[in-house]
Order: C-alpha cells, then structure tokens, then sequence
C-alpha cells in the first residue's frame, strides 16, 4: 500500500496521487492509533473488540482533518496550475515540505504513546511552552534520559517516517501534456474543486463548526476521547487557543454567589503565629501510601507513622497532572481548568493570594525550596509572582556532587539542607519544600540501591526513598527550635503512573494525600471530607484564625458549613466530586453520575435515579466554572 504508484499523464494524475497519499497516511494514523491502544491497555481494559473497531472507524474522521490541516501549505503548492509546478527543484521541496511535515506529525503521535500515562490526555499546543525559556533548559538536559529510556519509541517513528518517504515519491511523477489554454483553465477547476474537496474533508463534513477535541464525545464516553483523536489533532486544534472562551451559565451574579462565592471572610480570635511548612511531594499517589489502602504493600512506613498523628484526608484529589498545575493550586488555590497550565497561559502575571503574600501581612518570612535547576517548570518565577521572600534551588546548594544527573539535587541531601536553612530564619516562618526524585527517571542513590524492596511499580523505589529522605529530615527538624510550633501539610503535586482498576479510572487517577500535622495536638484522625489541593490555603488561613479576608478557590477543610468539593479538568471535560459522588461534565450538561465508594469502578450511572443530586452538583460545578473563568479573565483573583 506505500509503494509509489507507476508514472502517470494527464490532467488527473495529480489529483489521483494526492487520494493515493491521502489514503497513506489516514493508513499510518490508524497503525498510530491501534499503537496507542496496545501502550495505554491498562487504562481501556473493559474495552471490547467491536467498541474498539468503532472507535478505530469513527477515528478517521479525525485523522483526515488533520491530515488536511497539517498538509495544507503543501496541498496549495501541490496543486497550483502553473507549469514550474513540474520543476525538479520545486518537485523536490514538495517532497522535503511532505516528509518533514508528516514525520513530525508521526513523532508527536509517538511520543503520547507513553506520556499520556503521566497526564491521561493526548498532548496539546502548550506543549511548546516548555521549548522556551528554563522550561526549555529542563527539556534539553532531561532529552538524553528520555532518548534512553523510550528508545524503542523512536524505532517506531523511523519505521513511520520511512513509510512516509516512501509516499512522498510519487510527488515524483510528471505531466508531459503541453499547457495550452485548454490545460490552464482545466487545472484550475481542478484546483479550485480539490481545494473545496479538501476544505470539507478539514472541517469534518458541513456543520456549522470544524469538528474538535469536543466532537469526539458525540461518539464515545470522555474516557476513550484520547483513543478517538490523534495528537496531531489536538495540537492543531488548539493552537489559536489563547484564552478562555468563556460559558455564561449565570446571569444573575447574586444566584451563582450563592452557590459559589471565592471570597473569604477574616476570622475572629486571636491569630495563632505558627510556622507553616507545605511539603509537596512528587507523584506521591494515594495508592502508594500504605496507611491508606487495604492492601499488603505500600512505600511509605514514615509516611504511615506520621499519618498516626495527624489529620488526614482519604478523599483527597489533586487537580491537575501536571507539577505546573499542582504547586499554584497548593500555595495559592489557583488551579488550572483549561487546557493550558496557569502558569503558563496568558493568566500566569494576574494578581494572585497565595499563604506567602496573606502571611507576609502577619510578619511572616517566606522561603521556596526545589532542589531542581533555578527557574525549572516556572517555579522560581511563580514563588515571586506569590510573594516568597526568597527561592532557593539547585544554584543555592552548596555541594554539587549531590546532583542526581537529571533532575537536581537528590531529596535525602536537599531536605537536610531545607532544615537547615530555615532554621537560619527568623519566626514565623512560612517555608515549602518540593521534592524531586520520585520523578521518572526513578533514580535513587546508588548506595541505597538495595536497600528498599522492588515495588508493583518503576516508581517504588524512588517513592521509598523519598519517603526515607522524609523520616531523616523529620529526624534533623525535630531538634530545632522551630519545630513543635510548625503546622507541617503534606501534599502531593499530581499522582503517578497506576495498573490498579480503582486508580486509574477517572475518579482514582486523582486521589492522593493531604494530611495536617501538628506536633503534640489534636489534628488526629482520618476525615471522610472530600478535599483538593486548592483545599490547602483557605484551611491553613482558617487553622490559623487570620484576620483578613482573601480570594481561594478552594475551601476550608475546617468549616464543617462548607460544601466540601473537587473539580478537575482533563480532554475538555470537568471532573467533579461531591461527598462520594462524581461527575463528569460538558459544557452544556453532565455526562455521568457515579457514587465512586460503592461503585469504585464506575459502572452505574445514577443519573436518572439520583435526578435531584444531579441537578445540584450540575448547578454547583457550573457557578464554580463560570467563577473561575470570569476571575481569570478580568483578573480578579485578589
């Protein structure tokens, strides 16, 4: 099927070319697409052969839109009805504009074949975000361990681009006719026809609008979208995305103020002058920690024991994938219902709240730590947009041989340097720490290679010794000064990868810990109460009894008043959890109703049965939307 076709005259023969190398490539999308499906089973196990033949058909909708799209320039050159068009030199640009177009495309599709594991979406155009600037950085001296560890993923985009140069020689083939009049007038209704012909094909039929991520959903459950579409597709698509196209489900600002209101009232009493000290840590699941599961394993026995002593929250989610979504969502409620992160989108510069400036006004003294490269994900950039006093990261370190090769500093050295350099601080203190090694490649320490047991999962190890970096830090910190008056929230940035039938469903792919730990008090205990990492800031603020008011999305864990919730985007859809309900909603109306702790894998929807909670949560989670997105756009979050 990709062996060029034999050489051809006449008016047609170009034409006829450009339907054989159409019919290619939606050939090597659909190879794409069943390659995504083989990577990713785990996640579409209860996927039956004649779903997934459906999904694989309707698929093609989408792959001759982009196939369209990403080919237009060369469509238009391809076909124009000028006689130079069979200059060799001008024959043999089509084909370089044809392979390296249609190559990158195949990389792109590649590459999703294992990220989608870390964000479960097909990636989209704010990936081009992290080719500039220090994200760029991290992207260059991350891209060698990378290349080794998903080697085998550029064998498959060889054996792609390969079929695509072989597709691209019948550009090859010539005309021989004389251009008369006769043949200028033919090739241009030709040209005009094709151009027509293919303008249809982008659009994906007559409709009002070009088909979208979105339209995928008008054939199957928000879960199989990414098996639907192609990344080529969802980069293209959302390339003219530069802010929020905003839905108006309120017009009545008082009615949606009093399903949602972000602001915040100042508490009354006296304000309690303790330190706080966030540790976000990476890729920490729920299902990694042993206190929390039924199971006979699990990778964090410090972790467990610190759990002992404090509040807990087993319903906790995070809201985003993504470490640039998690840390603004952590310190200051921020998080990121678009498809871009926040920190990146044309939001990033708004003025914001976060625990550093709200502190800041009670004489509190901010720092950030991340032992990764100054600046890497935006952090550094963000942590003085929030108001930290000060950064400190892989620059500030003092030794360098403690550099892990990939990432930054490893966690056990960098947490010891974290105690000890806020203990050069004054009180109080405001402090958050971010560890690093338990992110892909994994690596841990060579001297510690076996000392912790081989896990379920890549990532065990490196959670283990994260987890062992936590119990020494712990050791150092509890003899100093500080100590004993320090309100310690542990939180992860996003989870990490999972095998498991409840964790990688829509609900369980989020869920993570959140636990409030304060030496020798009455923080004690697990809550039922469904939480987020937004959730941190106003809780913290309201343990605190802090006087003034402030804008957060999130709520206070310790207003039993509240209505308690988490919400999360992800493929153009929201995630939305009520109690022990979740929801998953369109634009215009929910998708879904499950009650998750009864039915951890999300079989029976409730909506017609439950049409009252549906209504509610559907009212609820739209006020919040429309909150969010109004407050972005007018930047109004302060």
């Amino acid at each position: 099927m990709f062996l060029p076709l034999p050489p051809m005259k006449g008016s047609l023969s170009k034409s006829i070319l450009l339907i054989f190398k159409f019919l290619s490539l939606l050939a090597l999308y659909s190879i794409g697409r069943l390659l995504f499906y083989f990577f990713n089973h785990q996640y579409y196990s209860d996927l039956s052969f004649w779903k997934l033949l459906y999904i694989m058909f309707c698929g093609i909708r989408f792959d001759a839109s982009v196939i369209v799209l990403s080919n237009s320039v060369f469509l238009l050159l391809y076909l124009l009805p000028f006689p130079f068009r069979e200059n060799s030199i001008y024959r043999n640009f089509l084909q370089f504009l044809f392979i390296t177009v249609n190559s990158l495309a195949m990389l792109a599709n590649c590459v999703d074949l294992v990220y989608f594991q870390f964000t479960l979406k097909r990636t989209t155009s704010d990936v081009f975000n992290f080719f500039g600037g220090t994200i760029g950085n991290d992207l260059g001296r991350l891209l060698p361990t990378f290349l080794k560890d998903y080697w085998y993923l550029f064998v498959i985009w060889a054996a792609f681009t390969f079929f695509v140069y072989r597709i691209s020689r019948s550009i090859h083939q010539m005309d021989y006719n004389k251009w008369t009049g006769k043949k200028y007038l033919f090739e241009s209704i030709i040209y005009l026809v094709s151009i027509g012909f293919y303008l249809i094909i982008y659009r994906g039929g007559f409709q009002l609008k070009p088909i979208s991520e979105i339209t995928a959903g008008e054939y199957v459950a928000v879960k199989y979208v990414p098996l639907m579409v192609n990344t080529p597709f969802t980069i293209m698509k959302t390339l003219d995305v530069e802010g929020i196209e905003p839905v108006i489900y309120y017009k009545d600002e008082a009615e949606m103020k009093r399903l949602y209101n972000p602001m915040h009232k100042g508490k009354s009493g006296e304000f309690k002058k303790l330190n706080v000290f966030i540790i976000a840590l990476e890729s920490f699941s729920k299902e990694y920690v042993g206190a929390l599961n039924h199971r006979p394993y699990g990778y964090t026995p410090f972790l467990d024991s610190i759990i002992d002593e404090s509040l807990t929250f087993p319903n906790a989610f995070s809201n985003g994938k993504r470490s640039i979504e998690g840390i603004p969502a952590i310190v200051a409620s921020i998080p990121s219902w678009t498809n871009e992160p926040y920190l990146t989108s044309r939001y990033g510069t708004n003025t914001i709240n976060s625990l550093a400036n709200q502190l800041k006004q009670m004489g509190y003294y901010s720092a950030f730590f991340h032992g990764g490269d100054n600046g890497t994900m935006g952090f550094m950039e963000f942590s003085h947009l929030a108001g930290y006093d000060d950064y400190f990261g892989r620059d500030e370190y003092p030794n360098k041989n403690d550099y892990d090769g990939n990432w930054g500093i490893w966690d056990e050295e960098f947490l010891q340097y974290t105690a000890n350099t806020i203990n050069t601080k004054k009180q109080p203190f405001f402090a958050t720490v971010f560890t690093l090694t338990s992110h892909h490649p994994y690596n841990i320490p060579e001297r510690y290679n076996n000392t912790f047991p081989d896990g379920q999962y890549e990532i065990s190890k490196s959670i283990a010794y994260t987890d062992y970096s936590l119990k020494k830090f712990f050791e150092t910190a509890k003899k100093m000064p500080w100590f004993n008056n320090t309100l310690f929230v542990f939180s992860a940035d996003h989870t990490g990868i999972s095998e498991d039938a409840f964790y990688t469903n829509r609900v369980g792919n989020y869920a993570m810990p959140i636990i409030y730990y304060l030496p020798g008090s009455n923080l004690k205990g697990l809550d039922s109460t469904v939480t987020q990492q937004i959730d941190i800031m106003p809780s913290v603020l309201d343990y605190l009894n802090y006087p003034k008011p402030y804008f957060a999305f999130g709520t206070s864990v310790f207003d039993s008043t509240d209505n308690h919730y988490a919400l999360s985007m992800n493929n153009a859809t929201y995630q939305y959890v009520e109690r022990n309900y979740s929801m998953q909603l369109n634009k215009e109306n929910a998708d879904d109703l499950y009650n998750y702790s009864k039915d951890s894998v999300l079989k029976f929807d409730l909506r017609a049965k439950e049409s009252t909670r549906t209504k509610a949560m559907e009212s609820r989670a739209k006020a919040i939307i429309q909150t969010y997105q109004q407050s972005l756009i007018n930047n109004k979050m302060h």
